[in-house]
């Protein structure tokens, strides 16, 4: 800006002879009668002349300010040709005194040197501040708008970002209120509020030209932030270079901020280590809705019964899931969920429980001494006793009902397997009151090593591997180690 004031020098020549006049009052009316044509002449010759200053430090006189203005003209037109989007101007205040005088002398080139000299380039740009904290410059105001708006875009559709800042707009009023809740279909979010974290203004400032940014700098700038330095709290299992890795920091730096740390310290859980990490200038706020159905699920009730065995047990009800339509507030901070709030909820299904009856009844391990017949139905198609030349040791029932085979007596299983000995598959219970019953020749096995069986439950199909004639169950019985005829205890 130019600023011109007036000394008025003259003013202060003709209050000295104003005092002359005082003193010789004679003399000052015939001077004024002989000599006022000589002083019209001098005045006619009265010139204007300009002084100079640089951020309020004399540079010198000159003729016109169109001396000065050439210069800064020249000198912003050089500079366009590197900053062509840019408004420029020069960094320092360039003021002017006028002075009307006789005969002055003009230092006009001297002035002219000094400026291309000492003024630099400056951009007319805009300054975008975050808290009070300096970020970057900018080409003007409008650019920082968009810019601003750009940040907000990455995560929120323009579209609705647009409609947003309407709505504010309408409502003069930048916060949401709790009591507004949209009216929505299942499913649907709409977004009710963007702003961001931290207070944001602008201001216009001169700027070196080569640092005013882009929006795509100023959004990296934005993103990015400056350094912080924060404290670590060390858990289980950590160590430094994974601290390290952690905030970016190379081995060295970290260690330059912990000079109590070697690479071979050995961390504490809780210990607190000192990092740095780069935190964002501002980040963006979005404030949604939703409509969401979701499923309640049923509750379990347990009821007890002596009817089951323990460990059995059966669904009396099938349970089903309810449903329900919750409306949430979502609060995102740079795209992360930052806190969810229930609004409304309305039960739309109530759920049904679920009924099990669970068994309690103990199966005794001890045998009764009365044996069942370990078949469905059947006949004795073998004997105990001598056949073929040898000892046959148990019975044979065959063509029964159905092919299940049955525990004799309560017991625990002692094995359950396959047997070389000719037996083929082989079960074998010990009654655990000096009885033992053996199951031969099955299909299939459908009990194991030290399950208790209960009397007259299934363990077995009956089949005809090992050394078997045909399909039927050999069926053995020992007491206190001896062999005994089953018939004697069936």
């Amino acid at each position: 800006m130019k600023q011109f004031v007036s000394a008025h020098p003259s003013h202060q020549r003709m209050t000295g002879i104003k005092r002359t006049m005082v003193i010789f009052p004679f003399m000052a009316l015939l001077f004024s009668f002989i000599q006022f044509p000589v002083f019209a002449d001098e005045a006619n010759k009265l010139e204007t002349m300009y002084h100079v200053y640089i951020d309020g430090e004399y540079a010198g006189k000159v003729d016109d300010a169109e001396v000065v203005e050439k210069v800064i003209e020249r000198k912003i037109a050089e500079a366009q040709n590197d900053f062509a989007d840019l408004s420029l101007t020069v960094e320092e205040n360039i003021t002017y005194v006028s002075e009307k005088t006789f005969e002055p002398t003009y230092e006009n080139e001297q002035v002219a040197s000094l400026l291309e000299e000492k003024l630099t380039i400056a951009a007319n740009a805009a300054a975008l501040i975050v808290n009070d904290q300096h970020v970057g410059y900018f080409k003007d105001e409008q650019t920082i708008e968009r810019l601003l708006e750009k940040y907000q875009e990455k995560y929120v559709d323009k579209n609705i970002l647009k409609k947003v800042q309407s709505e504010k707009r309408d409502k003069r009023n930048t916060s949401w209120k709790p009591a507004e809740i949209r009216n929505l279909e299942i499913g649907e979010t709409a977004v009710i509020d963007v702003d961001f974290t931290e207070q944001v203004r602008m201001t216009k400032k001169k700027a070196d030209p080569k640092e005013v940014l882009t929006i795509d700098q100023g959004i990296s700038l934005l993103e990015k932030g400056s350094l912080t330095e924060k404290i670590h709290t060390v858990e289980e299992g950590e160590v430094l270079g994974e601290i390290a890795a952690k905030y970016d920091l190379s081995m060295e730096k970290l260690l330059d901020l912990n000079p109590s740390l070697t690479e071979d310290s050995l961390l504490q859980i809780g210990q607190e280590i000192n990092v740095t990490d780069y935190e964002p200038f501002v980040e963006v706020v979005v404030k949604e809705q939703s409509l969401k159905e979701e499923k309640i699920p049923y509750e379990t009730e347990i009821i007890e019964s002596d009817e089951l065995y323990k460990g059995e047990q059966k669904v009396k009800q099938k349970g089903k899931h309810g449903k329900k339509e919750v409306q949430y507030l979502i609060e995102t901070v740079n795209g992360k969920t930052a806190g969810k709030e229930v609004l409304q909820e309305e039960i739309t299904k109530e759920p049904v429980k679920e009924i099990v009856i669970k068994g309690t009844k103990v199966i005794p391990s001890r045998g009764t001494g009365e044996l069942h017949w370990p078949t469905v139905g059947g006949y004795i198609s073998s004997h105990v006793g001598y056949r073929w030349g040898s000892m046959h040791k148990g019975i044979d029932i065959a063509r029964p009902a159905n092919r299940n085979i049955l525990a004799a007596d309560n017991g625990v299983v002692e094995f359950a397997g396959y047997d070389n000995g000719g037996y083929g598959n082989k079960i074998i219970i010990n009654h655990n009151n000096g009885m033992k019953t053996v199951y031969a020749h099955l299909s299939s096995i459908s009990v194991s090593v030290g399950q208790t069986v209960e009397k007259g439950k299934v363990i077995g199909i009956m089949g005809s591997t090992g050394n078997s004639t045909g399909i039927h169950l050999h069926f053995e019985l020992y007491k206190n180690g001896a062999l005994q005829n089953p018939l004697d205890y069936l």
